[in-house]
């Protein structure tokens, strides 16, 4: 890119760091001219000095600018608030009377919130939708205008939009007052805007109506929020929808109704009633890590539910997340009042202080690695509940390292080791990594997250990954790093975090004796690697769409009959199955065979051994997969222990599994 020579004038910074200089102000649309024609005709907005900004703001010093197109990063967030205002325009187009409210870009789509006193039908979503192609294809130029304060709060009123009048009314009195126009119509917004509405593109629909309150606010009017989504061309658009419809076929709460594994009502909104086939589920994935941190020299503890507000003060979390735990008042005065406040704990770390600072640790006991599934509450808002994604009550595959600071890269090193084992054996291999840094509000000094940040760089490179950085977000006592899951129809879902802390253990007096013979404060290396076990659980439901690995599927086999002549043979496969560590059911209803097939098939059991009154004499099984029509007709023996090797865990060796299940098969055939 060859640089424009002239005294002087204005240096604009473009990002591969080529300067060009200008001897006026220059527009982003002349910018993007003067590199090259085909760029000019790309662009639908620019960065200023990082700052997104319509490609009509003029430059009138010395920047850095960028020229954005629909390819860019940044393009979709402009796609979806243009979409949002075609949509406004469509629906006072179509029914006049109807007041604006609030219309942003949101994750994947937009919205606008609208005052009308009839209910919007999906009907009418067609009709707008309709409309919007048409405020597309007259391509209108999105122009922006400063208007004064009171003029615009006058013009508004007169109008009938009472909304848009308190949202400039609101306004601090330094911001200035900015109009977009698109054609005949216009409203209220900060920007940037494409230049045109035929930026927006075909690649859109429009999804669902729901009720919002105004500004969030439940003593305020209702509105109706019309949601749409919105991509840069219809081929992401469908394969958008594509991920829509297969999340609404995998959802865990639908499945977990069919699979019979849990369910959830409104007198205990936020805890999980967990049935037989779930509670098996979940203590096959809990045993299994447990089994892992036991090679890895974890040792677990059990700590307390209720915890004086005390230590919680102490940790700083009363202060900092006391809104969202639950309070309770303990003892009780002559007087009546209580004589404490406690609160049932949101997180384990303070408690595992406790543990550590029980005797005297010395440096030759480090490091100490104290694990817990900790069972614990937070007072989420009832809006936020989701099934098992968000609930009040959980438990944390939960764990804290506590080494010297020497020990904390190679330390956090082998738990990221041990981390990427565990999700490979869950079957998310796709793994993002980011690393959250220091917040503007938090605890310590700026040496001490110095050296805490430092140490997870390090970690992450000793482990051979790549990750980005998250500034700003890691938690008030420490950094931390995040794991960020990808499932089988792309979604990512953060899960296993790691933090370095040196904070709490300075707030809670946690020592140990150093070589020196000194006190010396520990490093805590607070670590989950599922999180919530409910969480991850709805996560593995979904990414597996219910079909679950044969060694995590709550029913593993079901055994079932085609006559009752076979019965009592299917009773003794039954229990050959059962013997042999196999979670087996056995299905002798007196229906046919397809209508069995189809049932246990809705319920999501992994195989079904269907036998006969051939089956019977011949003593064979004749094994179905789920999703699979073709049938495997084997000898019991060999059904038996190609079902025992197949149903291990990653953690157990195969052939001692298979050679066990073996003998205790041989054993049950033959007693």
């Amino acid at each position: 890119m060859a640089e424009v020579s002239s005294p002087g004038g204005i240096a604009i910074t473009l990002p591969d760091g080529a300067v060009r200089r200008f001897d006026r102000p220059m527009t982003g649309a002349d910018i993007a001219g003067d590199i090259s024609k085909s760029l000019a005709k790309a662009a639908i907005a620019m960065t200023l000095d990082g700052k997104l900004m319509d490609l009509s703001t003029l430059v009138d010093r010395d920047a850095k600018v960028g020229i954005v197109t629909r390819s860019s990063p940044e393009a979709l967030e402009l796609i979806r608030h243009d979409a949002a205002h075609v949509m406004a325009e469509a629906v006072q187009e179509l029914y006049p009377g109807t007041q604006v409210t609030i219309g942003p870009a949101i994750e994947n789509g937009f919205y606008y919130d609208f005052a009308r006193d009839e209910p919007f039908t999906p009907d009418d979503l067609e009709k707008i939708e309709a409309k919007m192609r048409q405020i597309i294809g007259r391509n209108a130029a999105f122009t922006r205008e400063v208007w004064d304060r009171t003029e615009a709060i006058e013009f508004f009123k007169a109008k009938g939009e009472k909304y848009k009048a308190e949202i400039i009314q609101d306004l601090p009195e330094s911001e200035s007052i900015s109009v977009y126009r698109q054609g005949d119509w216009l409203d209220l917004c900060r920007g940037p805007h494409m230049p045109t509405t035929g930026g927006v593109g075909q690649g859109f629909k429009l999804t669902k109506v729901a009720g919002a309150y105004w500004r969030g606010d439940h003593r305020n009017a209702m509105l109706q929020r019309i949601y749409g989504t919105a991509w840069r061309d219809q081929k992401e658009l469908d394969a958008y929808l594509h991920q829509l419809a297969e999340a609404e076929r995998r959802d865990h709460r639908k499945l977990g109704r069919e699979m019979d594994l849990f369910h959830l009502q409104e007198e205990a909104a936020g805890s999980v009633f967990w049935h037989p086939k779930g509670w098996t589920l979940y203590r096959t994935l809990e045993n299994y890590i447990r089994e892992k941190l036991a090679r890895a020299d974890y040792v677990e503890v059990k700590t307390p539910q209720l915890v004086d507000s005390s230590l919680f003060k102490a940790s700083g979390h009363w202060d900092m997340y006391g809104d969202n735990m639950f309070k309770v008042a303990i003892g009780q005065k002559e007087d009546g009042s209580p004589e404490r406040l406690a609160g049932i704990k949101p997180m384990n770390c303070p408690c595992h202080v406790q543990i550590f600072n029980q005797g005297i640790v010395s440096y030759r006991d480090l490091p100490i690695r104290m694990a817990e599934f900790g069972s614990c509450h937070r007072n989420e808002p009832s809006g936020a509940l989701h099934g098992l994604m968000r609930v009040r009550a959980f438990t944390q595959d939960d764990a804290h390292i506590f080494c010297t600071e020497e020990q904390s890269v190679s330390e956090a090193a082998r738990y990221i080791a041990l981390q990427y084992e565990v999700y490979r054996d869950l079957g998310f291999p796709d793994v993002a990594v980011k690393l959250a840094l220091r917040p503007d509000v938090r605890a310590g000094s700026d040496q001490q997250w110095d050296i805490a940040e430092q140490a997870l760089r390090d970690a992450l490179v000793a482990a051979g990954l790549e990750f980005e950085e998250l500034p700003g977000e890691g938690a008030f006592y420490g950094p931390k790093i995040e794991f960020h899951l990808t499932d089988a129809i792309g979604r990512t879902w953060q899960c296993g975090t790691l933090q370095f802390d040196s904070v709490l253990p300075e707030r809670l007096d946690a020592t140990y004796v150093g070589e020196d013979g000194a006190r010396h404060r520990p490093v805590m290396l607070h670590r989950a690697i599922l999180g919530s076990l409910e969480r991850f659980i709805a996560i593995l439901i979904e990414n597996y769409a219910g079909k679950l690995p044969l060694w995590l599927a709550p029913v593993q086999a079901v055994v079932t009959t085609i006559t009752s002549e076979a019965d009592g043979y299917a009773q003794e496969v039954h229990a050959a199955l059962r013997q042999a560590g196999i979670r087996a059911e056995i299905d002798l209803r007196n229906e046919k065979i397809n209508y069995k097939v189809r049932e246990h098939s809705l319920t999501k059991v992994p195989l079904m051994l269907v036998v006969g009154k051939r089956e019977a004499e011949n003593r064979s099984v004749a094994l179905r997969r789920l999703g699979g029509e073709a049938q495997e007709v084997l000898a019991l023996g060999e059904a038996l222990h190609k079902l025992v090797e197949e149903a291990r865990s990653p953690l157990t060796s195969a052939r001692g599994e298979v050679q066990t299940g073996s003998q205790q098969l041989t054993e049950a055939i033959h007693s």
